[in-house]
Formats: structure tokens, C-alpha cells, sequence
């Protein structure tokens, strides 16, 4: 009897191999080089033969005269992000879907959709083109015809935040927006039409009937951005501020430290205990906020 199920279920089982042995090689077989966070590597003595040093790799992190900016710039704007992407994504997926139910018609839906269409234009034009000194349009075309001097971006951290925030949201607030959207209109529409024919208006029907729907998934995708807290964009941090130096009191995260240390001093040890350091906060930082969630609304809570 267990051969036939056997061979009943062997196609099963070689479909299930391809994306197993993806998850082996590319998930499991990596977790061995954690114990990198806890030697001193050497590249001659490789991975194993390289000697522990325990947790002298993981204090370079604290030890750093810019410890509390590194982990205040990655928490804050991670922080921020979090709440002005769910915002706009909720906004944005919610006149969608007015749009497409006609409950809304002076809204286009051309105009909402064109952000999408241009966001990887104008992220890649704006950092650059609108911000030059010299020939930038945001100088050129906006300061001095008002009778302000132009601004070098590029040396004045105090804009960064600002600059970084607007990048960053434009850039992803659509992909939660879709999200968002795509959760909307599996609503059932008898709870919407009942309301109208008790005389709610668009913005009661938002108010008691969509977000409170909507907030399992506010939920789901919080919690899933909590565990990305001690990360940050890569691109974002280093490469569109061009690395300056004299921006990195605003633009400097964990990311972009051991990257540069790592780059100066090609210590791999401390580039890994970084890593592992920002998984392990992550991880407890997604169960704190899980068990928040619990205590408060369990059906809510991812586990």
C-alpha cells in the first residue's frame, strides 16, 4: 500500500525537487559561514582553519565614536518610511478603487497611474538633474527666479532626510499601493451597497468599512517591514548621495559602515557579525511587535 502512494505521489515529489534543492543550496548550506561573525578570517587558513575571536567582531559596531547615529539613522529612517509608505499606499489604493467602482469621477485614473509609470524616471532624474548646483532645475528654475541663492545639495546634510524620505516613498509606496489594492476589491460589495442605501457617503463607507477591513493586512505588511528595520536600502544610502563624506552624518547606516569598513580594512569577520547582528535584532524586534499584536488582536498576529 505505501509503494502505491509512493508511486502515486512520485511526480509530485519530482516537481517538489528543483525548488528543495534551491532551498537548500541557497538557504541552509549558507548557514554554516555564521561562524565567520566569530573569527578573525584569513584568507590562507579559509573559513575553518581561521581562528575564533568570540565577539570582539561585533563590538567595532558599538566601539565607533558614530555608534548611536549609525543605529539612530537606520531605525529613524526606517521608522519613517514605514508610516509615510503605508499611508500613501493606502491613499493611492483607495482612490483606485473609487475610480473603478465610479464612485469618484473627477479623479482620472490616468493621473493616479502615471506615478507608477514614471518612478524609476524620475528616482534616477531627481537626485541628479534637479538637484545640481550649477545646472540643476530645482536651482535654476525655482531659487533664483524667487531671488534665492542656489543651494549645493550635495554639501548640505540638513536636506537630506528630506530628500532621502521623498526618494525612497516615491520608489515604493506603489508596491504596497498594488498590495493594498488588489485586497480592496476582494471586499464584498453587499456590505458597500447596504451602506449606500443607508445613506452613507464615500468617505463613511472609507471610514467604517474599508480600513477596518483593511487593517489585518496593515497588520501582515507592518510586522513584515519590522523585520527589515536594522537594514536599509543599499542604493539609496550610498549611491544616491555618491558616498560624499560630508553627508554622512545624515546618510550613514549599518549598511553603509561596514561596507566602507569592509572596503578600507577587508575584514570579513566584522562585515558577517554586522549581518548577523542585524538578523538577530530583526528577529526579536518582529516578535516583540508579533506579541504586541496578540495580546491585542489575536486573529491578527502572524503567529
Amino acid at each position: 500500500m505505501n509503494t502505491r502512494k509512493l508511486k502515486r505521489a512520485l511526480p509530485l515529489y519530482l516537481m517538489m525537487l528543483p525548488g528543495l534543492v534551491y532551498l537548500v543550496i541557497n538557504n541552509y548550506i549558507p548557514l554554516a559561514g555564521l561562524q565567520l561573525a566569530f573569527k578573525k578570517f584569513k584568507y590562507v587558513e579559509g573559513i575553518w582553519g581561521s581562528p575564533w575571536v568570540g565577539l570582539k567582531n561585533f563590538a567595532f559596531l558599538f566601539k565607533t565614536r558614530d555608534a548611536f547615529n549609525l543605529f539612530r539613522n537606520t531605525v529613524g529612517y526606517n521608522l519613517v518610511f514605514l508610516i509615510i509608505n503605508t499611508i500613501l499606499a493606502i491613499v493611492v489604493a483607495i482612490m483606485l478603487n473609487e475610480v473603478r467602482s465610479g464612485m469618484v469621477r473627477k479623479v482620472s485614473q490616468t493621473l493616479i497611474l502615471i506615478p507608477y509609470l514614471l518612478s524609476y524616471v524620475v528616482i534616477s532624474y531627481i537626485v541628479y538633474a534637479l538637484l545640481g548646483q550649477s545646472s540643476g532645475m530645482i536651482n535654476n528654475s525655482i531659487l533664483v527666479p524667487l531671488g534665492i541663492e542656489k543651494i549645493s545639495w550635495y554639501t548640505r546634510p540638513e536636506y537630506w532626510p528630506f530628500i532621502l524620505t521623498f526618494v525612497q516613498a516615491w520608489k515604493s509606496f506603489g508596491y504596497h499601493s498594488i498590495i493594498y489594492y488588489a485586497t480592496i476589491i476582494g471586499f464584498d460589495k453587499s456590505l458597500y451597497e447596504a451602506a449606500a442605501v443607508d445613506g452613507a457617503g464615500t468617505w463613511k463607507c472609507i471610514r467604517s468599512i474599508t480600513l477596518p477591513l483593511l487593517k489585518p493586512t496593515i497588520i501582515t505588511l507592518t510586522l513584515m517591514s519590522i523585520g527589515r528595520m536594522f537594514y536599509s536600502d543599499f542604493g539609496l544610502f550610498f549611491q544616491v548621495p555618491m558616498n560624499s563624506g560630508m553627508l554622512q552624518k545624515a546618510t550613514t547606516t549599518i549598511d553603509t559602515y561596514v561596507y566602507r569598513g569592509l572596503m578600507e580594512s577587508s575584514d570579513i569577520g566584522r562585515a558577517a557579525a554586522a549581518g548577523f547582528l542585524q538578523s538577530i535584532l530583526g528577529f526579536v524586534t518582529v516578535l516583540a511587535a508579533n506579541m504586541i499584536v496578540r495580546r491585542v488582536e489575536s486573529e491578527n498576529a502572524l503567529f
